[in-house]
């Protein structure tokens, strides 16, 4: 051991030569150097010295920049990262074949990692102690753990469970692969401290990620998040000192009982079963895109009754995601095998849901009788029309109580779930893109029933929580985002791809119990609010030059505003960065850089950094209102036509004011 301790003190000290001169060339980042060291000095093993001379020793610079160029940092609710290196070192591979993975994950301080997840958890922990602390709470802090079936999850999770209870924290960890949406409800079911997910969500299979739930079941947000990652950043090494046992926590696995209190509050999401029953013809096609999706949807549709079928070569859990480039159910290739399932089966509808199970995609079998992809903004559209309309309908809001019916969208969501709101009397608010602020309001709308009331809020049947809402706070009729996301009720505080399925099935076979196909439906509501239209986009630029072009294009809509786009003026901007802005509740809306710019014609631009993956987004918005009368079918083709193209012209100058930006 004094030996092998010799030998490595021996070829840290060649590293560091070289990596002085790497920083001296202008090869290596001063951070990436800095954090190199860092990463060693705390080493469990010789695998990072390992690792890090291969790559030194190959002047591969560029990826020990993207590797080390930062510590990950929290962003939307935890951290995420490449756990695959673009390099896989010899030391990395290990024993694995070159088409198996490797056997040790990607070696950086900016990779997800087992010093990443030490160090997140450990982080974590000492937060909660710190809570407990000052709410004078004796009892041990509580987390719940849960993983998806990529790369090294569950390796991750077990760390995880291993690390929260060495240092004083009890851990509960899923038997198994779940969903997102379950594990917001299992921390709340369970009455946790806080939850962790182990997922990069429909990100590439080379990547990892760390998600972070508080007691509430939704998402870190301020202050915890900062509290969280000032935690966080004070740990530079992996090694620690456990707590003596009778200090330490226990580990205990969790699994069906937990699944099937779930199942019973996804029940509940059914507005009208009857629907259902007349509608025995509706034919479903499901992927779970080899996630955790199947663990819950399949039971749930079979026991609704819904006539479904699964794709069979997606339906098992595998981190390669080997028949997708890309397991995202917001792009269409993800859904080819489902699609051409359902043209087989002569199907309705496609439903696909991503790796952690909290996005879902569709496709519908539309008027001519072809498949048809929907949006995100159209998907959420038809869920917040239907169910607001069906819980008037059914007599649970009215025209007494609408005000306290609440839709909630991100600000970058399309406007027309908001004219949706504005008919029915309904309030809508705008939050800033991540659920994690859909589920924040729904803390405060549950707070704001009188204690007295809301005492084991989270015990009490759904229809309980909706008559206190209803009679002393906000009731929580729809949210969503364009990305996919949708929840239908409070006792999940995520977008939840579970409900999403079985919302938007009922949706379906509402349509097909009218004789029409959801696309008819869709043009019902374009027809009578108006046509709204969205075109998504983003450049992307990957590692530590990539983040520095985004940073650059960020700033310059702030200091280099456009004045006119097209030849239309702008008519106002809102930088959620520098300005103050409040919701419609009186909330102020936490900073973020986002910009928007609302043209003169009504078109809007919307333009964010994304906060889980290296690109820079760009929201179009474009509308039309019918003026006391509804559009008939020949303009809302015409309009259709109009809109489109308009948007697409945008998005060319958009590409091409971004190159000049970025020239300058």
């Amino acid at each position: 051991m004094p030996e092998q301790l010799a030998a490595m003190s021996a070829n840290i000290g060649k590293l560091n030569s070289k990596i002085e001169r790497a920083v001296a060339d202008g090869k290596l980042m001063k951070s990436a150097a800095t954090n190199i060291r860092t990463l060693l000095a705390g080493a469990p093993s010789d695998l990072y010295l390992r690792a890090v001379e291969e790559l030194a020793d190959s002047s591969e610079w560029s990826e020990l920049n993207d590797r080390f160029y930062q510590t990950l940092n929290f962003g939307t609710g935890g951290i995420r990262g490449r756990t695959i290196g673009k390099i896989v070192t010899k030391a990395e591979r290990g024993n694995s074949d070159e088409d198996q993975r490797p056997e040790f994950p990607c070696v950086g301080t900016n990779a997800m990692n087992f010093f990443n997840i030490n160090r997140a958890t450990r982080g974590l922990v000492a937060y909660l102690h710190d809570c407990n602390r000052r709410e004078k709470i004796s009892a041990k802090p509580k987390i719940v753990i849960a993983h998806d079936p990529r790369f090294f999850s569950k390796e991750f999770a077990s760390l995880a469970a291993k690390v929260a209870s060495e240092n004083g924290c009890d851990a509960f960890v899923f038997d198994g692969p779940r969903s997102v949406p379950e594990l917001s409800f299992a921390v709340r079911y369970l009455k946790a401290s806080a939850g962790v997910v182990i997922t990069a969500s429909h990100n590439p299979p080379h990547d990892n990620g760390y998600k972070v739930y508080f007691s509430d079941g939704a998402q870190v947000i301020e202050p915890h998040a900062s509290g969280i990652i000032a935690k966080v950043n004070a740990i530079t090494s992996e090694t620690f000192t456990p707590l003596p046992g009778n200090e330490q926590g226990k580990v205990t696995t969790i699994g069906k009982k937990i699944d099937q209190a779930y199942m019973q509050r996804l029940d509940t999401l059914i507005l009208d079963p009857q629907i259902i029953h007349e509608a025995k013809s509706l034919r479903i096609i499901y992927t779970p895109l080899h996630g955790t999706g199947a663990v819950i949807i399949k039971p749930m549709l079979k026991r609704l009754g819904f006539n479904f079928q699964v794709v069979a070569e997606q339906d098992r859990f595998d981190g390669r995601f080997p028949t997708v480039k890309s397991p995202n159910p917001e792009n269409a290739e993800a859904l080819t095998m489902a699609m051409d399932l359902a043209r087989k089966e002569d199907a309705d509808l496609v439903v696909a849901t991503d790796p952690d199970c909290d996005r879902m995609g569709a496709a519908v079998r539309a008027k001519d009788g072809k498949l048809k992809l929907l949006t995100g903004n159209q998907i959420g559209s038809l869920l917040a029309w239907y169910r607001t309309k069906t819980l008037f309908d059914k007599g649970v809001l009215n025209k007494e109580n609408a005000s306290r019916g609440v839709i909630i969208k991100t600000f970058v969501t399309t406007d027309l779930q908001k004219a949706i709101a504005e008919h029915y009397g309904l309030r809508c608010v705008e939050t800033l893109t991540g659920f994690k602020y859909i589920g924040a309001k729904l803390g405060k709308y549950e707070h704001a029933i009188p204690e007295g009331l809301r005492q084991n809020y989270v015990d009490l049947t759904e229809e309980e929580t909706r008559r206190l809402r209803l009679e002393h706070s906000s009731f929580y009729v729809f949210g969503g985002e364009e990305s996919y996301g949708y929840s239908g009720a409070d006792f999940v505080r995520d977008k939840d791809g579970n409900g999403a399925v079985i919302m938007f099935c009922e949706v379906a076979a509402y349509a097909k119990s009218r004789g029409q196909t959801v696309d008819q439906l869709l043009d019902d509501i374009y027809a009578m609010f108006g046509y709204f239209t969205e075109k998504n986009a983003s450049l992307v630029f990957e590692g530590a030059e990539g983040a520095n072009k985004i940073a650059r294009l960020v700033k310059s809509y702030t200091t280099d505003p456009f004045s006119e786009v097209l030849g239309v003026k702008v008519r106002s901007i809102k930088n959620f960065e520098t300005d103050e802005i409040k919701d419609v509740e009186g909330d102020n809306v936490p900073k973020e850089k986002m910009s928007i710019f609302t043209l003169k014609d009504g078109t809007r631009i919307a333009v964010r950094p994304s906060g889980t993956e290296p690109k820079i987004k760009y929201y179009l918005f474009a509308q039309r209102r019918p003026e006391n009368r509804k559009f008939d079918s020949a303009e809302l083709e015409q309009i259709k036509t109009e809109v489109g193209e308009k948007l697409n012209r945008l998005w060319d100058y958009l590409q091409e004011d971004a190159q000049s930006r970025l020239s300058e």
